[in-house]
């Protein structure tokens, strides 16, 4: 079929003699579809190889992106089937059965199916990208016919015996590091740590229970099952991903914290990719939270963050002050530390010494010094922060203010000439004063040493490649926080869902941000002891955006969608 389709493609003037030869040449060298590799190298499109086709061999072409295939036809054609020859059946009339072939001319093909479904069998031609979707779409993803071809491997292994006895006598040490290093369950958990960064997962999460053993992803802040592996290998592969993180295999009461590093190839480049481990013993098992570190998606441009112009402003100068402290707050996977990351990422220069203390440590940075906070062995952020002050630092940055004490020497460290950022967990900005103050320290503390407080959420982003604009009442843009002249002009999208965004309608987040300044004003608001309340109307007064508005500008803005931001913020 090659040399006839590129004979055809020159015949009929859609390919030269100089490009068939090259695209044999490639071919030959690496191998593949000729009709891929004409494709790939932009000499013809589907479009033409598919009304070629057609017309030559008087077989109808037919467009799969709107066609709809009964699941009992489906059933049919088994799944080696279907990738061996690139076919897809799609409909049953009496004793026929119709099926899309990239290549009407292989009678092989249309022998072995009439032969395993009884049926006679009727080519049409589609494009092969459309056949390849149409098998994903049908019969699943490449990644989940290769794990049941994994799970059939492992069937077959007579050593495989990892199920628990009807008594729950567990395995030994020996067997758990031999079933962890079994081949199959090595490349079952490479697809799935491969698979996790395809998706651009931030979290793989690995959970027993009675009678099921599931994977998820944490996709954009939101779970997703991906796969149900059998129950029997629950021992295998919690094994295999503990000894990858350097834990004790046998340990299973208590929980463990490690780390992988992983190299790998992806779109033709090599990188490193980090993950946080930590495994917790819960009824049926242990469960295991993967952290995907990758450095590379790490946000360090903080005009990327989506701050609006304004609070990006305030927050540029408040970092730019040689003294003084800045609190980032917000709820945990709210992208504080991408917040944190990118502001000394700014002040990091050959002049600075920065000091970080972090529980734990995600990324690490040329230039930075960062300590790793252990408090089994003492080392909390209180002992490392007062070391930090014997070691000459200009900048420092405290993971997280939990207590009194790490309160007390951060804002002291702010008043005596050092540039201080944290994060608290609370609400909203004004909210963190009181909880400083209910911490413990005094109000003059608080109001000399606070040059900024930004508090954040983080929303999912309409799909761009499925994005449409829709209708939505006028009542409830004005329920929402909309004015009355903003609700007239005001546009809203959602995504419809496609392959892009896994039929999701969203791919990607972005940030809302309040920030707000600690002007003169709100100095005495605080002196005097003043409610979250009054500090918000103060900060609103003098241009504070809210959460809230931060999220219905980007709703006019078409970056994300109602509910997301009705999700993640409340109307003040």
């Amino acid at each position: 079929m090659s040399s006839k389709l590129g004979q055809l493609l020159v015949k009929e003037k859609l390919l030269t003699e100089g490009q068939l030869f090259e695209a044999l040449k490639y071919q030959k060298d690496y191998g593949g579809r000729l009709g891929s590799i004409l494709i790939a190298l932009g000499y013809v499109s589907d479009d033409d190889i598919t009304e070629i086709l057609s017309r030559q061999y008087g077989v109808p072409s037919i467009n799969l992106t709107y066609y709809d295939i009964d699941p009992e036809v489906i059933k049919l054609v088994p799944v080696d089937t279907v990738q061996k020859y690139q076919v897809i059946p799609l409909s049953r009339v009496g004793s026929t059965l119709t099926v899309a072939t990239t290549d009407p001319t292989n009678v092989f093909a249309m022998d072995d199916i009439k032969f395993m479904t009884g049926f006679n069998v009727e080519p049409v031609v589609a494009s092969e990208a459309q056949i390849r979707e149409s098998i994903e779409k049908y019969y699943g993803t490449q990644q989940a016919l290769e794990l049941q071809k994994v799970y059939k491997a492992i069937e077959e292994k007579d050593e495989v015996a990892l199920e628990l006895e009807e008594d729950q006598q567990e395995l030994g040490i020996d067997e758990l590091q031999k079933s962890g290093e079994e081949a199959p369950i090595i490349k079952l958990v490479n697809m799935v740590i491969f698979d996790s960064l395809k998706r651009g997962a931030s979290d793989i999460h690995v959970e027993p229970y009675e009678k099921d053993f599931r994977v998820r992803y944490r996709i954009d802040g939101v779970l997703y099952n991906i796969m149900d592996p059998p129950l029997k290998l629950k021992d295998a592969i919690t094994s295999r991903l503990k000894i990858m993180s350097k834990l004790d295999i046998s340990e299973k009461r208590l929980p463990q914290d490690g780390r992988i590093k992983v190299k790998l190839s992806m779109n033709g480049r090599r990188k490193d990719v980090d993950f946080r481990v930590s495994t917790l013993p819960t009824l049926f098992g242990e469960k295991i939270v993967l952290r995907v570190l990758d450095k590379e998606k790490l946000p360090l441009d903080m005009t990327k963050l989506g701050f609006e112009e304004a609070p990006l402003k305030k927050l540029d100068e408040a970092i730019a002050k040689p003294y003084g402290m800045m609190i980032v707050t917000g709820p945990t996977g709210s992208g504080k530390t991408s917040t944190l990351y990118s502001a000394i990422n700014k002040l990091n220069t050959p002049e600075t010494n920065i000091m970080t203390a972090e529980d734990p440590v995600e990324f690490n940075f040329p230039g930075i010094n960062q300590v790793q906070v252990r408090e089994q062995i003492g080392l909390t952020f209180a002992a490392a922060l007062r070391s930090f002050l014997r070691q000459d630092p200009n900048i420092i940055l405290v993971g997280e203010i939990r207590d009194f004490e790490t309160a007390e020497i951060a804002i002291k460290a702010a008043l005596t000439g050092h540039l201080v950022l944290s994060t608290l967990h609370t609400n909203d900005a004004p909210s963190s004063v009181n909880r400083l103050l209910n911490m413990g320290i005094e109000p003059f503390l608080v109001a000399t040493s606070l040059n900024l407080i930004c508090a954040q959420r983080l929303v999912r982003k309409v799909c761009s490649d499925c994005k449409k604009e829709v209708k939505t009442p006028h009542q409830v843009l004005l329920d929402i926080g909309f004015t009355a002249e903003e609700a007239k002009t005001a546009k809203t999208y959602k995504g419809e869902g496609c392959k892009t965004c896994n039929g999701t309608g969203y791919k990607g987040r972005i940030g809302l941000y309040e920030v707000m300044e600690i002007t003169e004003e709100v100095q005495e608001l605080i002196l005097i002891g003043a409610s979250a309340r009054e500090l918000r109307r103060k900060a609103a007064e003098q241009g504070m955006i809210s959460l809230r508005q931060s999220g219905l500008i980007k709703i006019q803005q078409g970056m994300t969608t109602i509910e997301e931001v009705l999700r993640e913020t409340v109307k003040t």
